[in-house]
């Protein structure tokens, strides 16, 4: 008791009777998952407060210190002979980092790719129940579903749960009737289409970087080394990145993989343009 009364904390029947219901005793069927196009859509949440309040309570105003921190560097960008994505590796929870090999790009198709930025968790989650959505449409319209739709998707997806605590950016990356095609999503149902896009804390240093050396009639080695470069600048100057560079280049029949490589190696590659 002496304990509880240093550190703060409270009984498990305090807390419990803050976050269930009056006279909740017992708990009622829900759906477990997501299903897109049906009457239903929603997936299970935990009973009592919302969720974003349930999130708000558990930082330092609430009384208890579990900050949801992340960090990472993704980039995008199109030019003439398709679309480079570029990611790091590293995986953080707050000041913990949890893993140094992560591969932040997730494989919808072989036509589309995704990015990852913000809970790896949501971003996993969605962006397979997307993989599934667009193998759907495939199977019923005999054809391949567009880049601005599948963004279109998971923007809808987005939008039922915007203000709930998702934590999502990503970029929808892939290539259809229209040509390449890239596009910005993220947990508040924004959807932009564009040229070049990075997320993370670490894109401000990516993006200059970018903009420094981008052009439209790039050669693919140059937009390789471009990516390069973007990623291993912003790991050296953002603490919340690192790890590898996993590259991919999305091209007309399809997207490839170009590299894995240790951005601490990089460094020492680019290192006129950092000291």
């Amino acid at each position: 008791m002496a304990l509880l009364q240093v550190t703060g904390f409270k009984p498990y029947s305090e807390l419990r009777g803050q976050i269930l219901p009056a006279g909740q005793t017992h708990l009622f069927d829900r759906t477990n998952h997501y299903s897109f196009g049906t009457k239903t859509q929603e997936f299970a949440v935990p009973l009592g407060v919302d969720p974003s309040g349930f999130l708000k309570s558990c930082n330092r105003e609430g009384g208890v210190s579990i900050d949801l921190n992340h960090g990472t560097t993704t980039l995008a960008f199109k030019f003439r002979h398709g679309v480079i994505v570029a990611v790091d590796s590293r995986a953080s929870a707050g000041r913990y980092l949890a893993s140094n090999d992560v591969n932040k790009v997730i494989e919808i198709n072989p036509y589309l790719l995704g990015t990852m930025s913000g809970s790896a968790a949501d971003c996993q989650y969605w962006e397979r129940l997307l993989a599934k959505e667009c193998r759907l449409y495939r199977l019923r319209n005999n054809q391949r579903i567009s880049v601005a739709a599948a963004s279109k998707l998971l923007c809808n997806m987005m939008l039922g749960y915007r203000g709930m605590g998702l934590s999502m950016g990503s970029m929808i990356c892939g290539w259809d009737k229209e040509g390449p095609g890239l596009y910005y999503v993220d947990d508040n149902a924004t959807r932009l289409s564009g040229q070049m896009f990075s997320t993370g804390c670490g894109s401000s240093f990516a993006y200059g970087v970018m903009d420094s050396g981008y052009r439209e009639d790039m050669t693919v080695e140059e937009a390789y080394e471009l990516g390069r470069r973007g990623i291993t600048h912003a790991t050296h100057r953002d603490a919340y990145s690192g790890g590898v560079v996993n590259m991919y280049h999305m091209q007309e029949d399809g997207w490839i993989k170009v590299c894995k490589e240790d951005v601490s190696e990089l460094i020492h590659r680019y290192r006129k343009g950092m000291f």
